[in-house]
This record gives C-alpha cells, sequence and structure tokens, in this order.
C-alpha cells in the first residue's frame, strides 16, 4: 500500500509505483479497470466508445498472468462483450450484468426493472436539444456534456423521475444517472472479485468509481495491498482524484504503466 501522503503520485514516478505495486505477485493480484476514461477515451457520442489501440490485447495478455483481470463498467454487458470482447471478466452496469470465467449472469432482482428504465428513457424525449438519454437496460444515463448550461434542468427531471419511478438519481461525469435502488455498485463488484487475491488495483475516472475505491480501502483494512488510481483528463473530479493513491495521465498512460507486466 502506497505511504501516506498528501497528494497521490503522478506521471513517470505513478507507473513506477503502481507496475512495483501490482508486479510483486500477480498470480495472487487482481486489477479492474473502468472502460470510458480509462481504456477509452470520452467521446461526444457514448455509443461510438472504442478502447485505445492496444488495450484489449493487453488485458488479454494480463490475464494469462494474473488472477484476475475485470472490466467494470456502468455500461451493459453487451456493449462491453462487443468493445473488450470474452478474454477477460466484465461487470456490466455497475455489477447488474456480469460475464465471469466465461459464464453470463444477472442480478436476481435486475430483471423487473428494465420496464421502467424503458418507460423512463421514454419520457426523456421533452428534455432540452442536445441532451442525450442513453438507455442501458437495466440503467439510464443522461449526458448533458454537450450543453452544459442544460445542467440544472436535466439534475431537476432526473430527481423528479426519479421519486416518481422509485430508482436512483447518482451524479456522474457531466451526466446523471438513474439505478434501480438494489444494493449493486463498483464496490460490490470488486469485492465480490477479489476473493483470494492479496493486492488489488482499480483504475478509473469518474464518480461512479469511488465506491470501488471504498472497496480497495475495505480490502487494505483486512490486510490486502491495494492501488486507488485516478485516470487523468479535463473533466477529472477533485473527489476522484483526492481518493486515489496515483494519477495517471489519460488511457495511453495506462498502457505504458501496465504494457511492461504483460
Amino acid at each position: 500500500m502506497p505511504d501516506a501522503r498528501e497528494d497521490p503520485l503522478t506521471g513517470r514516478r505513478a507507473e513506477e509505483h503502481l507496475r512495483a505495486v501490482v508486479g510483486a505477485e500477480p498470480a495472487r493480484t487482481a486489477l479492474f479497470f473502468d472502460f470510458d476514461g480509462t481504456l477509452a477515451p470520452i467521446v461526444p457520442d457514448p455509443s461510438s466508445a472504442t478502447a485505445i489501440a492496444g488495450a484489449v490485447e493487453l488485458l488479454e495478455q494480463l490475464a494469462r498472468r494474473f488472477r484476475r483481470i475485470a472490466v467494470v463498467s456502468g455500461r451493459p454487458r453487451a456493449f462491453l462483450v462487443d468493445r473488450v470482447g470474452g478474454g477477460v471478466d466484465l461487470s456490466g452496469v455497475y455489477g447488474l450484468e456480469t460475464r465471469i470465467d466465461g459464464v453470463d449472469a444477472d442480478h436476481d432482482d435486475a430483471h423487473r426493472w428494465r420496464s421502467v428504465i424503458a418507460e423512463v428513457a421514454a419520457s426523456g424525449a421533452g428534455l432540452p436539444s442536445g441532451v442525450l438519454v442513453e438507455s442501458k437496460g437495466l440503467s439510464l444515463t443522461v449526458h448533458f456534456r454537450e450543453v452544459p448550461e442544460a445542467e440544472a434542468e436535466v439534475l431537476a427531471w432526473a430527481e423528479d423521475v426519479a421519486r416518481s419511478a422509485g430508482l436512483e438519481a447518482r451524479a456522474a461525469k457531466r451526466s446523471v444517472e438513474l439505478h434501480p435502488p438494489l444494493a449493486v455498485d463498483k464496490g460490490t463488484s470488486v469485492l465480490a472479485l477479489s476473493e483470494g487475491c492479496s493486492t488489488v488495483a482499480y483504475l478509473g475516472d469518474d464518480l461512479g468509481d469511488l465506491p470501488a475505491f471504498a472497496a480497495l480501502d475495505q480490502l487494505a483494512e483486512g490486510g490486502v495491498t491495494t492501488c486507488k488510481v485516478a485516470i487523468a483528463s479535463d473533466e477529472l473530479h477533485d473527489d476522484v482524484a483526492a481518493a486515489a493513491d496515483l494519477v495517471l495521465d489519460g488511457p495511453q498512460a495506462v498502457l505504458a504503466a501496465l504494457g511492461p507486466l504483460a
């Protein structure tokens, strides 16, 4: 675990430190990756997001050496399978849909919320022009990245809809997400997938990654070596950076840091 310090490590020192932590005992180490902003650059149209060149190959190579390599994302499982493939474990929609060791599974209580999400997505047609309503089947993200002036209206709409539909509204990067009221998030996913590991690292860039960082803190209290890595961009939230041990400068820096371990 990194020494206590006022600010997270950055730059080359961050890359070297990450390699030192997770490379010591790969057979007992788990690496967890967010997708957007971590393996793929943030783009205006979420449906066009693609992992940077070499990222998928790196994950597959790491999976041959490490106990567990997993992508933990708010994206649906089908999206992740299409973008990442089946060579690594996948936790989609914050853990509501998974593919672990090649086996697909959904949360037991998730299915009944699909129709609710579909109805809410249809009701978003009246939002301001430029606001993008992205249905993920079991959750919904409303993006106002292209129209930041609509933020207040979008947030008010989301809170109102969440109350009436029984959903939870969660802040995200220039967006707001609506989720079923289930005790599932990136933190619960990381804890479930870290069983038997002596070292665990998580790499992410959004507010939805904070529960994963909190899960690593919980693991650290139990004696697990952990490393919390924030991925920098001009949209990195201060709370995410403050919670991290290290900051890497975008997806390319992720490849640079972990490539030597493959």
